[in-house]
Protein backbone atom coordinates (compact mmCIF):
# COMPACT_ATOMS: atom_id res chain seq x y z
CA UNK A 1 0.00 0.00 0.00
CA UNK A 2 2.95 2.56 0.98
CA UNK A 3 4.11 2.06 -2.34
CA UNK A 4 0.74 2.61 -4.15
CA UNK A 5 0.58 5.51 -2.58
CA UNK A 6 3.55 7.16 -3.23
CA UNK A 7 3.07 6.29 -6.61
CA UNK A 8 -0.21 8.21 -6.95
CA UNK A 9 1.55 10.80 -4.96
CA UNK A 10 4.07 10.93 -7.69
CA UNK A 11 1.91 10.35 -10.28
CA UNK A 12 -0.08 13.53 -9.40
CA UNK A 13 3.39 15.29 -9.98
CA UNK A 14 4.25 13.61 -13.26
CA UNK A 15 0.50 13.90 -14.94
CA UNK A 16 0.34 17.82 -14.29
CA UNK A 17 4.17 18.88 -15.58
CA UNK A 18 3.67 15.96 -18.70
CA UNK A 19 6.83 14.43 -17.89
CA UNK A 20 7.16 10.39 -18.40
CA UNK A 21 8.71 9.67 -15.02
CA UNK A 22 10.82 6.65 -15.55
CA UNK A 23 13.59 7.66 -13.72
CA UNK A 24 11.61 8.92 -10.45
CA UNK A 25 9.88 5.39 -10.63
CA UNK A 26 13.89 3.88 -10.28
CA UNK A 27 14.98 6.29 -8.16
CA UNK A 28 11.57 6.14 -5.48
CA UNK A 29 11.77 2.41 -6.28
CA UNK A 30 15.46 1.99 -4.97
CA UNK A 31 15.98 4.36 -2.15
CA UNK A 32 12.69 4.36 -0.55
CA UNK A 33 11.70 0.60 -0.55
CA UNK A 34 14.91 -0.75 -0.99
CA UNK A 35 13.85 -3.19 -4.53
CA UNK A 36 16.90 -4.17 -5.93
CA UNK A 37 18.57 -1.99 -8.97
CA UNK A 38 17.48 -4.85 -11.36
CA UNK A 39 14.13 -5.31 -10.43
CA UNK A 40 13.04 -1.50 -10.00
CA UNK A 41 15.10 -1.27 -14.10
CA UNK A 42 12.67 -4.34 -14.98
CA UNK A 43 9.27 -3.12 -13.39
CA UNK A 44 9.68 0.64 -14.58
CA UNK A 45 10.29 -0.50 -18.09
CA UNK A 46 7.35 -2.17 -18.17
CA UNK A 47 5.61 -0.38 -16.22
CA UNK A 48 5.74 2.04 -19.39
CA UNK A 49 4.50 -0.38 -22.22
CA UNK A 50 0.98 0.15 -20.37
CA UNK A 51 1.21 3.75 -19.60
CA UNK A 52 1.78 4.88 -22.82
CA UNK A 53 -0.88 2.34 -24.26
CA UNK A 54 -3.36 5.12 -23.94
CA UNK A 55 -1.04 7.84 -25.52
CA UNK A 56 -0.46 6.22 -28.31
CA UNK A 57 -3.94 4.85 -28.86
CA UNK A 58 -4.77 9.34 -28.64
CA UNK A 59 -2.16 10.62 -30.74
CA UNK A 60 -3.44 7.45 -33.59
CA UNK A 61 -6.84 8.92 -33.31
CA UNK A 62 -5.60 12.23 -33.60
CA UNK A 63 -3.26 11.79 -36.54
CA UNK A 64 -0.25 12.56 -35.32
CA UNK A 65 1.43 8.88 -35.91
CA UNK A 66 3.65 8.22 -38.96
CA UNK A 67 3.12 4.30 -39.19
CA UNK A 68 5.57 3.31 -41.32
CA UNK A 69 8.18 5.00 -39.34
CA UNK A 70 7.06 4.23 -35.79
CA UNK A 71 6.67 0.60 -36.75
CA UNK A 72 9.83 0.21 -37.95
CA UNK A 73 12.01 2.23 -35.36
CA UNK A 74 9.75 0.30 -33.16
CA UNK A 75 10.61 -3.54 -34.43
CA UNK A 76 14.61 -2.53 -33.96
CA UNK A 77 13.92 -0.68 -30.99
CA UNK A 78 12.20 -3.62 -29.35
CA UNK A 79 14.96 -6.14 -30.30
CA UNK A 80 17.90 -3.79 -29.00
CA UNK A 81 15.66 -3.36 -25.53
CA UNK A 82 15.85 -6.91 -25.25
CA UNK A 83 19.32 -7.02 -25.82
CA UNK A 84 19.76 -4.27 -23.11
CA UNK A 85 17.66 -6.38 -20.55
CA UNK A 86 20.04 -9.25 -21.00
CA UNK A 87 23.06 -7.10 -20.70
CA UNK A 88 22.12 -5.35 -17.28
CA UNK A 89 22.30 -8.53 -15.61
CA UNK A 90 26.13 -8.99 -16.19
CA UNK A 91 26.05 -5.29 -14.85
CA UNK A 92 27.29 -5.13 -10.98
CA UNK A 93 24.48 -3.45 -9.12
CA UNK A 94 26.71 -0.58 -7.63
CA UNK A 95 28.21 0.21 -10.88
CA UNK A 96 24.47 0.14 -12.54
CA UNK A 97 23.69 2.76 -9.57
CA UNK A 98 26.02 4.99 -11.13
CA UNK A 99 25.25 4.29 -15.10
CA UNK A 100 21.39 5.06 -13.99
CA UNK A 101 22.25 8.34 -12.66
CA UNK A 102 24.45 9.03 -15.44
CA UNK A 103 21.57 8.47 -18.00
CA UNK A 104 19.17 10.09 -16.45
CA UNK A 105 21.70 13.42 -16.27
CA UNK A 106 22.20 12.91 -20.23
CA UNK A 107 18.14 12.23 -20.58
CA UNK A 108 17.94 15.69 -19.08
CA UNK A 109 20.64 17.31 -21.49
CA UNK A 110 18.96 15.81 -24.37
CA UNK A 111 15.77 16.85 -23.54
CA UNK A 112 16.62 20.61 -23.11
CA UNK A 113 18.70 20.32 -26.47
CA UNK A 114 15.14 18.73 -28.03
CA UNK A 115 12.91 21.57 -26.14
CA UNK A 116 14.58 24.81 -26.46
CA UNK A 117 17.14 24.38 -29.60
CA UNK A 118 15.67 21.45 -32.01
CA UNK A 119 12.04 22.59 -31.44
CA UNK A 120 12.56 25.91 -32.30
CA UNK A 121 14.66 24.50 -35.73
CA UNK A 122 11.86 22.74 -36.99
CA UNK A 123 8.90 24.46 -35.82
CA UNK A 124 7.99 24.99 -39.25
CA UNK A 125 7.87 21.65 -40.54
CA UNK A 126 4.54 20.95 -40.59
CA UNK A 127 4.31 17.55 -42.08
CA UNK A 128 6.94 14.50 -42.02
CA UNK A 129 9.17 14.20 -45.31
CA UNK A 130 7.79 12.54 -47.79
CA UNK A 131 10.67 10.64 -49.18
CA UNK A 132 13.81 10.90 -46.53
CA UNK A 133 16.48 8.59 -48.35
CA UNK A 134 17.16 5.61 -46.44
CA UNK A 135 15.14 5.65 -44.26
CA UNK A 136 15.28 1.48 -43.62
CA UNK A 137 18.59 1.74 -42.43
CA UNK A 138 17.91 5.13 -40.45
CA UNK A 139 15.05 3.61 -38.46
CA UNK A 140 17.14 0.61 -37.56
CA UNK A 141 20.07 3.19 -36.41
CA UNK A 142 17.64 5.15 -34.62
CA UNK A 143 15.77 2.26 -33.22
CA UNK A 144 18.40 0.20 -31.84
CA UNK A 145 20.25 2.48 -30.32
CA UNK A 146 16.90 3.90 -28.23
CA UNK A 147 15.82 0.46 -27.48
CA UNK A 148 19.80 -0.50 -26.01
CA UNK A 149 19.26 2.91 -24.06
CA UNK A 150 15.81 1.26 -22.72
CA UNK A 151 16.20 -1.76 -22.06
CA UNK A 152 19.85 -1.47 -20.33
CA UNK A 153 18.82 1.22 -17.79
CA UNK A 154 15.15 1.24 -17.17
CA UNK A 155 14.16 4.17 -18.80
CA UNK A 156 11.99 5.61 -21.64
CA UNK A 157 14.64 7.08 -23.97
CA UNK A 158 11.66 9.46 -25.36
CA UNK A 159 14.26 12.56 -25.74
CA UNK A 160 16.62 10.26 -27.85
CA UNK A 161 13.45 8.83 -29.69
CA UNK A 162 12.26 11.88 -30.70
CA UNK A 163 15.48 14.00 -31.65
CA UNK A 164 16.57 10.47 -33.97
CA UNK A 165 12.57 11.40 -35.41
CA UNK A 166 13.15 14.75 -36.23
CA UNK A 167 16.88 15.19 -37.31
CA UNK A 168 17.15 11.57 -38.83
CA UNK A 169 14.23 10.40 -40.08
CA UNK A 170 12.09 13.77 -40.91
CA UNK A 171 9.24 13.63 -39.15
CA UNK A 172 7.73 17.18 -38.08
CA UNK A 173 7.29 17.68 -33.92
CA UNK A 174 3.62 16.73 -34.47
CA UNK A 175 4.30 13.80 -35.92
CA UNK A 176 7.54 12.95 -33.67
CA UNK A 177 5.91 13.11 -30.50
CA UNK A 178 2.66 10.99 -31.43
CA UNK A 179 5.34 8.38 -33.14
CA UNK A 180 7.86 8.52 -29.78
CA UNK A 181 4.54 6.86 -27.85
CA UNK A 182 4.40 4.03 -30.51
CA UNK A 183 8.04 3.46 -30.80
CA UNK A 184 7.53 2.81 -26.80
CA UNK A 185 5.52 0.47 -26.78
CA UNK A 186 7.07 -2.83 -28.66
CA UNK A 187 10.64 -1.32 -26.44
CA UNK A 188 9.02 -1.64 -23.43
CA UNK A 189 7.20 -5.02 -24.07
CA UNK A 190 9.76 -6.48 -25.15
CA UNK A 191 12.33 -5.03 -22.28
CA UNK A 192 9.63 -6.31 -19.53
CA UNK A 193 10.21 -9.67 -21.00
CA UNK A 194 13.48 -10.04 -20.66
CA UNK A 195 13.87 -8.90 -17.66
CA UNK A 196 10.58 -10.96 -16.59
CA UNK A 197 12.98 -13.90 -18.16
CA UNK A 198 16.00 -13.01 -16.30
CA UNK A 199 13.70 -12.73 -12.61
CA UNK A 200 14.24 -9.04 -12.18
CA UNK A 201 10.19 -8.61 -12.69
CA UNK A 202 7.67 -8.75 -9.96
CA UNK A 203 4.38 -8.51 -11.32
CA UNK A 204 3.04 -7.92 -7.81
CA UNK A 205 5.45 -4.53 -7.49
CA UNK A 206 4.16 -3.74 -11.39
CA UNK A 207 1.05 -3.20 -10.18
CA UNK A 208 1.44 -1.57 -7.90
CA UNK A 209 3.35 0.96 -9.62
CA UNK A 210 0.35 0.78 -12.33
CA UNK A 211 -2.19 1.63 -9.90
CA UNK A 212 -0.98 4.31 -7.95
CA UNK A 213 0.90 6.02 -11.41
CA UNK A 214 -2.39 5.67 -13.57
CA UNK A 215 -4.46 6.93 -11.63
CA UNK A 216 -2.07 9.86 -10.28
CA UNK A 217 -1.10 10.98 -13.67
CA UNK A 218 -4.87 10.99 -15.05
CA UNK A 219 -5.63 13.62 -12.09
CA UNK A 220 -2.52 15.20 -12.37
CA UNK A 221 -2.99 15.68 -16.15
CA UNK A 222 -6.33 17.58 -15.61
CA UNK A 223 -4.62 20.47 -14.64
CA UNK A 224 -1.66 20.80 -16.87
CA UNK A 225 -3.68 23.68 -18.72
CA UNK A 226 -2.93 25.99 -16.00
CA UNK A 227 0.21 25.93 -15.70
CA UNK A 228 2.57 28.65 -17.73
CA UNK A 229 4.74 27.07 -20.70
CA UNK A 230 8.14 27.92 -18.83
CA UNK A 231 7.59 26.07 -15.62
CA UNK A 232 6.30 22.87 -17.45
CA UNK A 233 9.28 22.60 -19.38
CA UNK A 234 11.31 23.76 -16.60
CA UNK A 235 10.15 20.53 -14.87
CA UNK A 236 10.47 18.19 -17.82
CA UNK A 237 13.94 18.79 -17.63
CA UNK A 238 14.30 18.58 -13.62
CA UNK A 239 12.38 15.67 -13.38
CA UNK A 240 15.37 13.39 -14.69
CA UNK A 241 17.82 15.44 -13.14
CA UNK A 242 16.38 15.13 -9.12
CA UNK A 243 15.73 11.37 -10.27
CA UNK A 244 19.31 10.88 -11.24
CA UNK A 245 20.03 13.31 -8.15
CA UNK A 246 18.11 10.72 -5.67
CA UNK A 247 20.19 8.16 -7.09
CA UNK A 248 23.50 9.79 -6.14
CA UNK A 249 22.81 10.69 -3.10
CA UNK A 250 21.48 6.99 -1.72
Amino acid sequence: MAIALTMFAMGILLGFVGAGGAGFIIALLTVLFGVPIHTALGTSLAAMAFTTLSGAYSHFRQGNISLKTGLLTGVFGAIGSYFGSQTAGWIPVHSLHWLTAGMLFLSAVVLLIRLFIVQKRFENRKTELANVPWIFPKAVLVGIISGILAGTFGIGSAPFIQIGLLTVLGLSIKQSVGTTMLVILPIAFAGGIGYYAEGYLDVVLLLQVLIGTMIGSYIGARFTNYAPQGLLKSAMVLTPITAAAIMLIS
